[in-house]
């Protein structure tokens, strides 16, 4: 089963086809990777006054500094057993900057002690946070990243507040455009938003490895 049928349960059912068909990768199943192209209106840091330290961020493959319009970019999602040997689904963007191409990447796998989703950012995982899943208008997916812990050996150690950040991220089918979208807001309680993107792409599901 994959990570967000294993999440949503019954109201997986209510997300747009296009959309259950991307959430649906299982590592156990026919479609264990899945990949896409696209274009963001916008993509980056939007404060000039932050972007050195998400200079640092960058060389871990979680956030990036610059801030840009029209940025191409792919996606490759894979799923696997984490572990413990429950679903997970690690994604890995590469975004095309003007004279950077930067790598974003996050796995999102179960914690059954919880019953919530756990999302890793960076090729690390050591800042990890809890995802929540639901059906938006029209059935499509909305991601809420909260409760910002680094990971230290077992043990998550919770960021001060004044640290924290909230993802918001909505996904959906365009059908006039025939074309995945996707819009997603980190923000900052003293900083407003820190980190956006925002376009379009297209995607296919596939079997193997990319």
């Amino acid at each position: 089963m994959s990570v967000y049928r294993l999440a949503m349960g019954a109201a997986f059912a209510r997300l747009q086809p296009e959309l259950q068909e991307y959430f649906s990768l299982d590592p156990s199943g026919t479609h264990a990777v899945g990949t896409g192209t696209g274009m963001f209106d916008v993509a980056g840091c939007p404060l000039p006054a932050l972007r050195p330290l998400l200079r640092l961020t960058g060389r871990d493959r979680s956030l990036f500094p610059e801030y840009q319009r029209n940025v191409p970019f792919s996606i490759v999602n894979r799923a696997h057993p984490d572990a413990a040997g429950r679903p997970a689904l690690t994604a890995v963007r590469t975004v095309g900057f003007a004279g950077r191409t930067r790598i974003m990447e996050d796995t999102t796998s179960w914690d059954p002690s919880r019953g919530v989703l756990l999302n890793r950012l960076g090729r690390s995982g050591l800042l990890a946070t809890d995802l929540e899943c639901s059906v938006g208008t029209g059935g499509r997916m909305r991601l809420v990243s909260r409760r910002a812990r680094l990971l230290a050996g077992p043990w998550f150690l919770p960021l001060p507040r004044l640290l924290e950040a909230v993802a918001f991220t909505e996904q959906w089918w365009d059908r006039a455009e025939g074309r995945f979208r996707i819009r997603t807001k980190v923000i900052q309680r003293q900083l407003g938003t820190v980190l956006e993107y925002e376009g379009t792409f297209s995607y296919q599901p596939g079997s193997g490895t990319p």
